[in-house]
């Protein structure tokens, strides 16, 4: 979360994912339960186990530890083939109408440029195309195949609902339930807010699990804007 922990008892959903509120975050917790208890709002937890948090919540995922990111893309994946997006809000205020080099790519589990032998990357390959004025090109009609958009849309393509269940374990059905409250809140008038705590920013890749859940908040236009974080 990033905003006041206050804004909580506004927002129309609430996630617990990487966190336990509950038993870690008690007071600060008080207002997500302010949100489901006046304000309608849908708890979900998602966690390996099941936790305090886990046992005030309308929606329950259990999830394997460390597949944090395939279910966050499944949800992205969700999002896009459901048309569940704010599209004027990923059009024009993140980057997915820049076109990005011709020579990235993602093979093998592997991005572009990676060094065996250094084990590192070189993210040349992970730039933007540039016209002769020294901008970023463009499509903002997001038909282009080397927009970010459509990377995107190619990246996240192989986190079925399916292959969501087998990795993380979770229930295809409570999968889609999740998705499916997330998705709501891509209208203008709802929002999400993401509860996270130690168990992401101290994960080996947790980075990259705060990015993943920024990327679904992005799609669905929730940032920069009250009740969500």
């Amino acid at each position: 979360m990033t905003n006041h922990w206050v804004d909580i008892k506004n927002a129309n959903v609430v996630v617990v994912m990487g966190g336990n509120a509950a038993e870690a975050h008690p007071v600060g917790f008080r207002w997500a339960m302010e949100a489901k208890n006046n304000n309608d709002a849908t708890l979900i937890v998602v966690d390996p186990r099941f936790t305090r948090t886990a046992s005030v919540a309308d929606i329950y995922a259990p999830i394997r530890s460390g597949t944090d990111i395939t279910f966050l893309s499944g949800v992205l994946l969700y999002l896009i083939e459901n048309n569940k997006i704010n599209a004027e809000y990923v059009k024009h205020y993140t980057n997915a109408n820049l076109l990005v080099r011709d020579d990235f790519a993602f093979e093998d589990g592997l991005f572009s440029g990676y060094d065996a032998e250094k084990r590192q990357y070189d993210k040349s390959s992970w730039n933007y195309q540039f016209d002769e004025n020294g901008y970023a090109m463009r499509d903002e009609t997001l038909q282009h195949p080397r927009c970010v958009w459509n990377l995107l849309k190619q990246h996240v393509s192989r986190y079925t609902p399916e292959v969501v269940e087998n990795i993380c374990g979770t229930p295809k059905a409570d999968f889609l339930k999740v998705c499916e409250v997330l998705a709501s809140t891509s209208a203008a008038d709802r929002t999400t807010t993401f509860l996270y705590a130690l168990g992401w920013t101290q994960h080996t890749v947790g980075a990259q699990n705060i990015r993943t859940m920024a990327m679904i908040q992005l799609l669905l236009g929730n940032m920069a804007v009250s009740y969500t974080s």
